[in-house]
């Protein structure tokens, strides 16, 4: 029976029927799929659209094949069934010129996947858990497993996903608009995990653009851009002692020693064309490495999708996608695991101060500065090339939020460090006057990003105890580490970006100068407690002709190890958390390249295998006496013995656990000094616990063979002390006899 098209379409306005002909519908559900009748008689209206289609027929389980007529040109198809009700399962089958046919279950017989809730919470920017609504998810509607898209694009005249399941036509499957929200949503029948797909975007001067999603869980591996279905609860974790006793730590008053590591060029197999090692093969050796030298946390530079080696990851385009030059999404967590199984906690870096102008990612995401700000005075740091997150607004402040707690949720993530705190903090960083906007009260404070990071801390802290994050800011901005509800940013840790310039710029005078710029390497304890510290040694202090730890060492190489091992006591000596970038332990003599693998023949070398016995007994150290860690955030945890010997280049103090205490005494000179004198708070004896010039790390031996009597003999301000032999461009860290 031909039904006339005034019946097949009644209800619907023609200027929707346009609108959906031109694929600029915001609600195709309200035409295609399956409606009941408008007209007198009971049944229902199935409509379908395909452009390129001559033909198309209702498929219905035990029911001969329904043809449907043809309402519009443009490709609108319609057909009515007398008496059946809704709902009803079905499939559309469309003929084409050239014979050939394609037959599916129609993606608009579905109802919404996002309710009130989400909309509302995404709006308000508070929905904590939005990547599980927006992005691509598996899921099972009315009986049929599929996987259901949202993205949010307000300003999009017409959003689409597109795949090789539609042939990357954006007519196809247009998305329905959730209302005000500005989230386009559609589920896809039959298509699931490993599923390439993309959103093309009509924008509001009706151009197109193709983007990836920006919640993808997986991405194509460069060159490629499109974003990969993916079942991140698939994997079966095995860490769970692990995260059991994670929200019971103290870690402000526990031992942390970080292994920065850029996981392309930390090992790289150079027999099969230099490739990368996978996450399953770098997870044991890396382990391996990092318990050897004590190292308590794995750093990773940025994990998340990135489309240039060069960034180091730094300029993303995956915010939530793991990239993929290692392996997969689970891959990664198999790393995660492994980790977590051997006592190792993992950290990455995370980057929320700006993203890359890289068309296919966020940049104009719906044809308007979407993430990013329009004016370029508050929406670009031309000096890297990037664009600045707009954190005035709810939903990019949502985005970054949510995503931030997606590493710790689904990957185990034990800590994030912020990348660029102070390029957020401050609006005219990077920047001369008249190119930037002050705030609303005439400063240069971002005011939008303090906010956001009082928000983001709090929620880190709130629903993952044990879970920190750590700033890398370089300013003298106050209250870093004070929580947020005192009127800090809530970060548990910073950076101690002055102690490190300071440390390097000391080191790098020749021995005999040193006694002019003793305040670069005492003055660090005058600030020592005002914010939770980690002392670092990072990529970026090795990179770019400034040359490798070693290479800035001064003298000829046996002085050069030796001022090595002496930087690397003070540093693990000194209160505050720990950062070695990777191939510090090695005593590298070439500066980092992110293109070859680490140079690690240099293991076998005489001088730099001595060196790495130093650094695995240094390791072993600091892990093993509570006194250098046990109090890091608390005055009581240090006291100098003599910070004013400049003339003699000797400095010396103790560290004081809660119930121990270690001496440290440090000879920055190439001159060893016999009979020297310091005051001790212990008495009895003490032991050589570390002595950096012992043969055994490429040192001359030079030393007290090992003990120390105490002298009733005051100095120092204590009423005992010990007459020393002091190396030379050496440590020794001395622990009381009990």
């Amino acid at each position: 029976m031909v039904m006339s098209d005034k019946i097949l379409l009644q209800g619907i306005l023609p200027e929707d029927v346009e609108r959906l002909i031109r694929v600029e519908h915001p609600d195709p559900h309200g035409i295609l799929g399956a409606h009941p009748s408008a007209g007198k008689e009971e049944g229902i209206v199935i409509r379908s659209f395909h452009p390129e289609a001559i033909r198309a027929e209702v498929l219905i389980d035990g029911k001969d094949p329904l043809p449907m007529e043809k309402c519009h040109p443009g490709g609108l198809f319609a057909c009515f069934i007398a008496r059946q009700r809704l709902p009803v399962h079905y499939r559309i089958r469309f003929v084409f010129s050239d014979g050939n046919h394609w037959e599916s279950i129609a993606p608009y017989r579905f109802m919404p996947t996002l309710g009130e809730v989400d909309l509302y919470l995404a709006g308000e920017g508070t929905h904590h858990r939005l990547y599980e609504r927006l992005g691509a998810h598996l899921h099972e509607m009315d009986g049929t497993r599929g996987v259901s898209f949202a993205v949010w694009a307000p300003n999009a005249r017409r959003v689409s996903v597109i795949g090789d399941f539609n042939r990357w036509d954006g007519r196809l499957f247009p998305m329905r608009q959730m209302g005000a929200s500005g989230i386009w949503e559609l589920f896809v029948p039959e298509i699931g995990a490993g599923t390439m797909y993309k959103y093309e975007i009509k924008t509001a001067d009706g151009d197109l653009r193709i983007k990836t999603d920006p919640y993808a869980f997986a991405m194509e591996l460069r060159p490629g851009t499109a974003s990969i279905v993916w079942d991140l609860e698939n994997y079966q974790w095995h860490d769970d002692p692990w995260m059991t006793s994670r929200s019971e730590r103290n870690l402000l008053e526990e031992p942390m020693a970080i292994y920065e590591v850029h996981l392309g060029s930390w090992m790289r197999v150079t027999e099969e064309g230099n490739r990368w090692l996978t996450y399953r093969e770098l997870a044991p050796r890396l382990v391996e490495h990092v318990k050897k030298f004590g190292f308590t946390h794995v750093e990773l530079m940025p994990v998340a999708e990135h489309p240039f080696d060069g960034s180091w990851g730094y300029q993303v385009a995956g915010y939530y996608a793991p990239t993929s030059r290692f392996g997969s999404p689970d891959d990664f967590k198999h790393f995660v695991d492994t980790c977590h199984q051997h006592g190792i906690g993992v950290i990455v870096d995370w980057v929320p101060a700006h993203f890359p102008k890289d068309d296919y990612s966020l940049r104009l995401f719906d044809g308007t500065a979407l993430y990013e700000h329009m004016d370029p005075r508050e929406g670009e740091h031309a000096e890297w090339g990037t664009l600045v997150f707009n954190f005035g607004r709810h939903e990019v402040r949502n985005f970054l939020m949510a995503n931030a707690l997606f590493w710790l949720d689904k990957y185990h993530i034990d800590g994030l460090r912020v990348d660029a705190v102070a390029s957020m903090l401050y609006l005219d960083y990077g920047r001369r006057d008249g190119e930037w906007i002050p705030n609303r009260y005439g400063g240069n404070e971002n005011l939008e990003a303090i906010s956001f990071f009082r928000e983001l801390n709090k929620a880190v802290y709130g629903l993952f105890p044990g879970c920190f994050t750590s700033a890398e800011e370089s300013t003298a901005w106050p209250g870093v580490t004070s929580p947020a509800h005192l009127g800090g940013l809530g970060f548990g840790f910073k950076w101690d970006m002055g102690w490190m310039h300071d440390t390097l710029l000391y080191f790098s005078k020749e021995p005999v100068h040193r006694k002019y710029h003793h305040n670069n390497l005492t003055f660090s304890m005058m600030y020592a407690y005002s914010e939770n510290y980690v002392l670092t040694f990072s990529h970026d202090e090795v990179v770019y002709g400034k040359g490798s730890l070693l290479r800035k060492m001064q003298g000829d190489d046996w002085q050069k190890f030796a001022n090595l091992r002496l930087l690397m006591a003070y540093m693990y000596t000194h209160p505050g958390k720990k950062l070695l970038f990777m191939g510090s332990e090695l005593a590298l003599w070439d500066e980092w390249y992110h293109e070859k693998s680490l140079d690690w023949h240099l293991e076998s070398e005489p001088m730099h295998q001595a060196f790495q016995h130093f650094m695995v007994d240094l390791g072993r150290l600091y892990l093993e006496h509570s006194a250098l860690w046990e109090l890091d955030a608390s005055p009581e945890g240090f006291s100098w013995i003599d910070c004013q010997d400049a003339e003699s280049g000797v400095i010396s103090y103790v560290r004081h656990g809660k119930e121990n205490h270690l001496v440290c005494i440090f000879n920055l000179t190439s001159v060893p000094r016999e009979g020297y004198r310091i005051g001790v708070p212990g008495q009895g004896s003490y032991r050589e616990r570390i002595n950096s010039d012992s043969t055994y790390y490429g040192g001359s031996d030079v030393g007290n063979q090992g003990y120390l009597s105490v002298d009733e003999v005051p100095f120092h301000g204590f009423s005992q002390s010990i007459l020393l032999t002091l190396p030379p461009l050496a440590c020794l860290i001395l622990e009381p006899v009990v």
